[in-house]
């Protein structure tokens, strides 16, 4: 069987796994085209443009990664915005989203500074990196499962090449991905699986060999950082800042016990 190019299906679940750092999967993965239905929108609304940005060109590609190769902290998102990362070519770059998020990143240190405009901005990450189960924006913001399937390979090698101690999950959909990417690398997932809520905490482990210390990953749920929630008042700067801030202080020392999960809608 030839290897697959990148408008194959195969191609993320054959050239992922090989991937040997961040860079080598960050530029596989910006070549992807294994979703004819994301390149179609990806590429369709890079041409067409939003009036504010007709004289810029857009990135119209996939968006990898982003952040501190030997983050202890990963934040997963849901996909790039279709004026924001598929305009700058950066996870939560160029849009209100990204703002918000940026500028509490910068408050409670893992970011330079509070703003994310493009490439080349000066911003650099602390600890954490960012990234999403899709790496290509959706119509709608609407990735399709088997949209996610097929992308998932990404995600399950930037997990291994990265070894975070910490995820933060930006909403529902983040969350039921990341779960099933962990589960298929036999991480023990409990089942039912854990119920997306705003401030949840889940401790997950994974067996390693010869009997030494099972590797450990603390998810955090959080709202999106999309305006339909900053806007509205259902995620403030105050809830995102007291989400990271639990983020890094477990990524800084040993595992503590999982506060009580507060009731909170999906998201």
């Amino acid at each position: 069987m030839t290897a697959a190019l990148p408008d194959d299906v195969r191609y993320p679940a054959e050239v992922a796994p090989g991937a040997r750092d961040l860079t080598e999967l960050d530029g596989a993965v910006v070549e992807c085209r294994a979703c004819p239905r994301l390149v179609a929108w990806r590429e369709h609304v890079a041409d067409v443009k939003r009036a504010a940005y007709r004289d810029q060109t857009y990135w119209g590609r996939p968006a990898p990664g982003f952040g501190d190769p030997d983050a202890a902290v990963l934040v997963v998102g849901l996909a790039p915005a279709a004026h924001g990362a598929n305009r700058t070519g950066r996870m939560f770059t160029g849009d209100r989203s990204g703002d918000f998020l940026f500028a509490a990143m910068h408050r409670v240190g893992m970011a330079s500074q509070p703003t994310s405009t493009h490439l080349g901005d000066g911003l650099t990450l602390t600890g954490v990196r960012i990234t999403a189960p899709v790496h290509c924006a959706p119509p709608d913001n609407k990735p399709l499962p088997e949209e996610r399937h097929r992308c998932g390979p990404w995600l399950a090698r930037e997990l291994e090449l990265v070894r975070p101690r910490v995820a933060v999950v930006l909403g529902a959909f983040g969350w039921d991905a990341l779960l099933r990417t962990l589960a298929e690398q036999g991480w023990a997932v409990p089942r039912p699986r854990p119920r997306f809520v705003h401030g949840a905490e889940q401790v997950l482990e994974r067996p390693v060999p010869d009997g030494a210390e099972p590797q450990r990953l603390t998810l955090l749920g959080c709202f999106h950082v999309s305006q339909q929630n900053t806007f509205t008042g259902r995620l403030t700067p105050a809830m995102l800042d007291a989400v990271l801030l639990r983020a890094r202080d477990l990524a800084a020392g040993p595992a503590t016990p999982a506060p009580a999960t507060p009731a909170a809608d999906v998201s």
